[in-house]
């Protein structure tokens, strides 16, 4: 490399030459196609914005000026510039870089991020605190047309004109957002004039006014001064004319030249400015440029191809077990709809969108909106399934409660990436569904032990009168034999795995397995463990799990999920509910913190949710039982007394 590892801050890339540029543009793209090749991450969206990142570091003073990465997924070259470089081979990686911008990773982070739609709400804030401080810094916001499919945007785009505050919005737009956009808007944004025909139709119309008698002239002068006017008509600029911003554009993004100067321009203009930037996404690696919605977020792939390093899971993902098993449905009842917020292929959704195009909704990135759209089906006697990951669903609580759980709407929410979902982190983590979910009136929440289970649940779902929640995990299921035909489970009752007279063990979903090879390790250490898998979240197997507690005094909860609120928290609920006493209950799950990013298994084993953490917990509270009955002091912060 001639010009990356002279660049350890964007101070330093500003001594390089403007000719230089585009040398530094392919290398930092070698860079992150050769290690995102081996961590696996968000890859085409990184590489469509390179020669942008180049020209904000060159043009603002960050971190002095503030740069507002829209869902931050495609800040990679941002990381690169700005005094990462030797810690790139670490991104994703558990105790290494952040796949998403973090406030806490470099102060070159204005604004932590992760989903979509914050980035001009944010900056407006940021401009407004530096209004109020004096500070005359710029701030920048850069957000991708897929965003703009999102409600919150457009608050953020209505506020700022309002209050002419000191902001530039980039809109980069390569007419996607993980899959192909959706909605008017996104035709609306893509409709462009190209610069040849424009100058041509606009040279021959000024020849001939010209041309007309003693008027030629001041009629000329006219159509000049509205020329700004028609090509905001023809242009999206008349959108955001509309919310009080300046807009500029369509220019290339990958023309650095053209960034440049343009982005000098608007850096000395004080109102809201909007800079309309065309990219192209997973510019510059030919098979990210072919198959964009691949390589948005891929795991590992050799380079000289493209293709993804084999697996050796047999079994198929939990996400394809859902998406086959859906369409496979609704073949027999025509009742069913998917919706889906912008993510049909990651949700397993393509099958059945190809299959039943009339009865599948892509509605854009807009979960609030997929939630009270999906009510409306339903209250004409069809049966949406809301597919969309756990993480994201969170944005549509209030949805949820007043549209879909108020009126007892049998819509089916199918939550992807449950629990821990790896390397992604905090923000794509899927660990307070249960929590938020089960303080609902009519809401049924379950989650499988393995893909066969989650058909069941499927099945058990689209039978139900109201509304009902179902999580699954990130990867590949257990590989179980599958039913030939999904049978309904009887709402509310858990299943009896093993029976022990030491400790009862109710596990949840992804939990359960681990809680049986701990059952099976205990029991030939001279252990007894009883295993339940509880299936159910709300309403809980009350009659099940009274009758163990009378004959079993120490219980553990494990969950793949919150401890706060949790299905740990809901066991316990029922204890008191019905006056148990003598019982001592310990939790396992996330304690109340946000879980970091890293591999799916090496996280599990740091919170003690994989089978050495659950045997181990199980003999510390047995071994504490034995302290307190011969009057021994023992601490243990996850046990509680019940009664």
């Amino acid at each position: 490399m001639k010009y990356l590892t002279l660049i350890d801050s964007p101070q330093d890339l500003k001594r390089l030459k403007r000719s230089d540029l585009p040398e530094l543009a392919q290398e930092i793209r070698d860079v992150i196609i050769q290690t995102v090749s081996k961590t696996g991450g968000h890859l085409a969206p990184s590489l469509g914005v390179v020669e942008l990142t180049i020209a904000l570091h060159y043009v603002f003073d960050v971190p002095s000026d503030k740069i507002v990465w829209d869902v931050g997924h495609q800040a990679y070259a941002h990381k690169l510039l700005t005094g990462r470089r030797e810690r790139f081979h670490t991104l994703r990686q558990h105790g290494g870089l952040s796949g998403f911008t973090r406030r806490s990773e470099s102060p070159y982070d204005a604004f932590s991020t992760g989903h979509a739609s914050t980035s001009i709400s944010a900056s407006l804030g940021i401009a407004c605190a530096k209004s109020l401080k004096g500070d005359n810094g710029r701030v920048i916001a850069v957000i991708g047309d897929g965003s703009l499919t999102g409600g919150l945007a457009y608050e953020g785009l209505n506020q700022a004109g309002d209050l002419r505050k000191d902001l530039i919005v980039v809109l980069n737009d390569n007419e996607m957002s993980i899959a192909r956009n959706v909605g008017v808007l996104s035709s609306f944004l893509s409709r462009k004039l190209s610069a040849k025909h424009f100058v041509s139709l606009r040279e021959e119309l000024k020849e001939f006014l010209r041309s007309l008698p003693r008027v030629g002239d001041d009629v000329y002068n006219l159509a000049k001064r509205t020329e700004e006017s028609f090509k905001a008509f023809i242009t999206p600029g008349m959108l955001f004319e509309a919310f009080n911003f300046n807009y500029f554009g369509p220019i290339k993004g990958h023309r650095l030249d053209h960034l440049i100067d343009t982005l000098q321009n608007v850096r000395e203009m004080h109102r809201p400015i909007l800079l309309h930037v065309t990219t192209k996404k997973g510019k510059g690696y030919e098979p990210a440029e072919k198959n964009p919605m691949y390589f948005h977020g891929v795991g590992c792939f050799e380079v000289e191809t493209g293709n993804g390093v084999a697996s050796d899971q047999k079994a198929p993902t939990y996400t394809e077990v859902f998406g086959k098993t859906l369409t496979k449905m609704a073949q027999t009842d025509e009742r069913i709809i998917a919706v889906t917020a912008a993510m049909p292929e990651g949700t397993g959704l393509t099958d059945f969108s190809q299959t039943f195009p009339d009865r599948f909704f892509d509605v854009g990135i807009a979960e609030g909106h997929a939630v009270t759209f999906a009510a409306g089906l339903a209250t004409e006697g069809f049966r949406p399934v809301v597919a969309i990951y756990s993480t994201f669903l969170q944005r549509a609580y209030d949805q949820i409660l007043h549209d879909v759980c108020l009126e007892n709407q049998p819509v089916v929410f199918a939550m992807d990436r449950g629990g821990i979902v790896g390397e992604d982190g905090p923000t794509h983590h899927g660990l307070f569904d249960f929590s938020y979910l089960r303080s609902l009136p009519n809401m049924v929440v379950m989650a499988p032990k393995d893909e066969n289970e989650l058909r069941n649940m499927m099945k058990t779902s689209l039978e139900y009168r109201g509304p009902v929640a179902f999580r699954y995990p990130r990867g590949h299921g257990l590989g179980v034999p599958m039913d030939s035909v999904p049978q309904a489970l009887p709402i509310g009752k858990a299943e009896m795995l093993t029976t022990g007279s030491d400790a009862v063990i109710f596990a949840i979903g992804v939990m359960v397995g681990p809680a049986l090879r701990a059952a099976q390790r205990l029991e030939k250490q001279g252990i007894s463990v009883c295993v339940v898998n509880s299936r159910f979240v709300k309403p809980l197997d009350d009659a099940l799990i009274i009758s163990l507690a009378r004959e079993i005094p120490n219980i553990v909860t494990v969950e793949e999920h919150v401890i706060h609120g949790g299905f740990g928290s809901a066991v316990i609920e029922c204890l008191a509910d019905h006056q148990m006493t003598g019982n001592r209950v310990l939790r396992l799950g996330i304690p109340d913190t946000f879980v970091e990013h890293g591999a799916q298994k090496v996280l599990r084993a740091k919170y003690g949710l994989d089978t050495d953490g659950i045997a181990n917990a199980v003999k510390e509270m047995l071994g504490e039982r034995m302290s307190l009955a011969s009057g021994m002091s023992f601490c243990q912060p996850r046990l509680e007394a019940i009664g």
